[in-house]
């Protein structure tokens, strides 16, 4: 979800033609997912957490990508569409909802990330300074903000060269420097293959918390299975792409996580600034200390870069449902420069009351944990309806041509439906990682997804006809013979 870089693969995704190789496609999803931001939440299991990217890989990922595969040839419009087709409009937009604010969530969890590297720039301890989390949020949320206010070409450029800065170099940096730290002598902190715990230690409960934790690093499967009929024989070829991204995601997310195990010791990692603490055991036996400086700088720019990108990324996509008549005619406004500035302000004062708890709560990683948790929530309600509504799609509506057909779609529906409601319960029990306490953390979790996911309810009982002000220019089934690139302007935004 992972969610650091899913923009940059819709640009990249706009400019494909018709005609799409299944090696384009798994490059695609590959860069959608790939984060290091989630790196040492694994990274204290050593080798045990190969086996914890690989299960939720086999329950959740594919499935999504199967799945959302078939919605996406046969409706255009994404989850919104999909939804609605199969359970009507309010469930409709209680998915495109839930897609937008899991993502307003987010933001204060990734920011903090920022935080924390920017912290190792001047003073590391300023990374457990909630004060200090809680300000960097604000002010480079809202200076974000006022970028994208300013249009697409504001903000297009940077995508590509955050990826590269904060995704493709720290991962690659991680795993080369690892091996020069132990070529030069350093003492690795993972145990040698031949000692090596293939599983993490059985605690039950806690057990099944460590695996549904990682479902996140998965989300967002879903956003290039818009471009499936772009494909060359989509349903040979799409498959073939799934399984390359799967290889080529776990392999960045795998090694990384191994190398930041083999600098710091497990009791040691840090949510934030595992990475970073890395770095730096490396570069201190490797006598230049000073690059660890240079490596939070590219993760400052590479995160920087993804939360400009992505402020009106998800937001678009309500913005287009919203105008069919579904929010209030101020909120479908837009500028000069075509940007839904409403819907940006109302998602930047959410951001802004859930930065606050960054400044009162004493543990930022507990409240970096609670927010990473209600993202998760929020998101895995998404994905049930969007399970739920693929298989009874194949029962209501088996004549809607699709491009491509998810095999034994009872399976894989129900796999991904099941894996996402067992991740959502278990979401609810505290993680060793906070210090909230059990009951505090599932009534502030409980609190915050019904708060946050309950506004498309409450918004549709107030629902008036003068609402829909703007021509309805979305259909439900998918012509595969349309324009390229009209399909793409339709899709996309809602997909994101």
């Amino acid at each position: 979800m992972s969610q650091d870089s899913k923009s940059r693969a819709t640009a990249v995704a706009q400019r494909a033609a018709a005609g799409m190789s299944w090696t384009t496609m798994a490059i695609l999803i590959a860069t959608a997912v790939a984060s290091v931001r989630g790196l040492p939440a694994m990274a204290e299991y050593g080798w045990a957490s190969i086996f914890l990217y690989i299960l939720p890989a086999l329950v959740f990922m594919v499935p999504v990508a199967l799945v959302a595969a078939e919605l996406a040839s046969g409706w255009k419009g994404g989850v919104f569409v999909w939804v609605k087709e199969a359970f009507g409009e309010r469930m409709g937009f209680s998915a495109i909802w839930q897609q937008w604010i899991q993502n307003v969530v987010w933001y204060p969890a990734q920011l903090a990330f920022f935080a924390s590297a920017l912290a190792y720039v001047f003073n590391p301890a300023l990374a457990s300074n909630g004060l200090f989390t809680g300000a960097v949020i604000l002010i480079v949320y809202w200076f974000s903000t006022l970028i994208a206010f300013r249009g697409v070409k504001a903000f297009a450029g940077v995508s590509k060269w955050g990826f590269i800065a904060g995704t493709i170099v720290p991962s690659l940096g991680l795993v080369l420097f690892a091996i020069l730290f132990l070529t030069s002598g350093g003492k690795s902190e993972l145990p040698p293959v031949t000692e090596a715990q293939w599983f993490p230690t059985w605690t039950g409960l806690a057990s099944i918390v460590l695996i549904v934790s990682n479902f996140l690093s998965y989300a967002g499967m879903e956003m290039n299975a818009v471009h499936v009929n772009e494909m060359d024989k989509p349903s040979r070829n799409f498959p073939r792409a799934i399984v390359l991204a799967s290889i080529v995601i776990l392999i960045i997310f795998i090694f990384p996580t191994l190398a930041l195990s083999v600098g710091v010791a497990p009791s040691d990692v840090n949510l934030t600034q595992g990475v970073l603490q890395a770095f730096d055991v490396f570069f201190k036996q490797l006598g230049m200390p000073w690059a660890t400086t240079v490596m939070a700088l590219l993760i400052v720019f590479g995160i920087l870069a993804s939360v400009v990108t992505w402020i009106p990324g998800p937001s678009k996509g309500l913005l287009l449902v919203g105008r069919q008549g579904y929010l209030p005619p101020k909120l479908q406004g837009t500028n000069k420069y075509d940007m839904q500035v409403p819907i940006m302000v109302v998602q930047g004062i959410i951001v802004t009351v859930l930065a606050v708890l960054f400044a009162i709560v004493p543990s930022v990683q507990s409240v970096f944990w609670i927010f990473s948790a209600m993202a998760v929530q929020l998101y895995l309600i998404m994905y049930m309806m969007m399970f739920l509504a693929a298989m009874k799609l194949r029962r209501t509506h088996p004549d809607v041509q699709r491009g491509f057909r998810t095999p034994a779609m009872g399976f894989i529906g129900w796999l991904g439906f099941l894996a996402s409601l067992l991740a959502f319960l278990i979401g609810f029990v505290e993680p060793e990682g906070s210090s909230m306490g059990q009951l505090g953390y599932t009534l502030l979790l409980i609190g915050g997804i019904v708060g946050l996911g309950i506004w498309p309810f409450i918004i549709m009982m107030f629902r008036k006809d003068s609402w829909k002000i703007h021509p309805d220019v979305s259909h439900a089934h998918q012509d595969n013979d349309v324009d390229a690139t009209k399909t793409e302007a339709t899709t996309t935004p809602t997909a994101s």
